[in-house]
């Protein structure tokens, strides 16, 4: 090979390198989203608030997963520059995967709801009574601080009353098992912040509780047709989903945040 060929050759291997890692954005705050490829849970509130941003002269590129699992899968693969998913699920990703962190800087503010068909209103405001006694005789904090907490987690399981009539018959839940710590298998068993504060309803409202797991995108789905009577997953009041179906009274606040390689 004569010297203009390999001259040649290898400023076209430069170029190629240059071109290929101008395309990655080292994302340190919320400001540098503009450009960035983000990836995140389908349908949850990250994805909402990612859309923002996706079509933007920056070129932002919004990736969707069914599962958060996938999207931190993706970014430790070099093939997204950042997640956008809620702080506690964040939390048990980054303690799992070596190479992460989560920027300090939050994303943002979100209150919890359960929800309900738009046609079952009396559900919702019996939810409504049942969370207002949760919270006013403690048990919801107790139920948050047995799964969030350094000093606190496992030390305050939820147990339901030896004496309760669930003569009502069944709730069904819909939710995505795959939250943690809101929502999770243990075993083959579905535990979690939500499982415990859904069981407590039901055991207030005379109900048995069935958890059923499905794609997060698909719940609110589930709730209008019936398929489930209230769907429970971290899931955030916003006006698209209002558009839908009811929200009960937010029985938590949550954050979201950021996670991108450590380095």
């Amino acid at each position: 090979m004569n010297m203009k060929k390999m001259t040649a050759l290898l400023l076209g291997t430069v170029m190629t390198i240059g071109a290929s890692v101008s395309t990655f954005a080292a994302v340190a705050s919320v400001d540098d989203l503009e450009g960035a490829r983000i990836g995140v849970q389908m349908g949850t509130t990250g994805d909402i608030y990612a859309s923002d941003y996706e079509g933007d002269d920056a070129g932002t590129t919004v990736e969707r997963f069914s599962k958060g699992a996938q999207a931190i899968m993706a970014l430790q693969q070099g093939k997204l520059d950042c997640v956008i998913i809620d702080a506690e699920p964040a939390k048990k990703f980054v303690e799992a995967n070596e190479g992460l962190k989560i920027l300090e800087e939050p994303f943002e503010l979100e209150e919890y709801a359960i929800a309900v068909a738009k046609e079952n209103p009396e559900l919702t405001e019996a939810i409504n009574g049942a969370l207002a006694q949760l919270q006013e005789n403690g048990t919801l904090e107790n139920i948050t601080k047995n799964y969030i907490g350094d000093d606190t987690i496992g030390t305050l399981p939820y147990e339901s009353p030896e004496d309760v009539d669930r003569s009502n018959g069944t709730l069904k839940m819909g939710t995505n098992a795959a939250f943690e710590p809101y929502e999770f298998y243990d075993g083959d068993e579905i535990v979690g912040i939500d499982a415990d504060i859904a069981q407590a309803i039901c055991d207030i409202l005379g109900y048995e509780l069935e958890i059923v797991d499905m794609e997060f995108a698909s719940i609110i789905n589930a709730v209008q047709t019936g398929k489930v009577d209230f769907g429970m997953a971290g899931m955030t009041i916003t006006e698209d989903r209002l558009k839908n179906i009811d929200f009960t009274d937010s029985y938590t606040t949550a954050t979201q945040v950021i996670i991108v390689p450590a380095e």
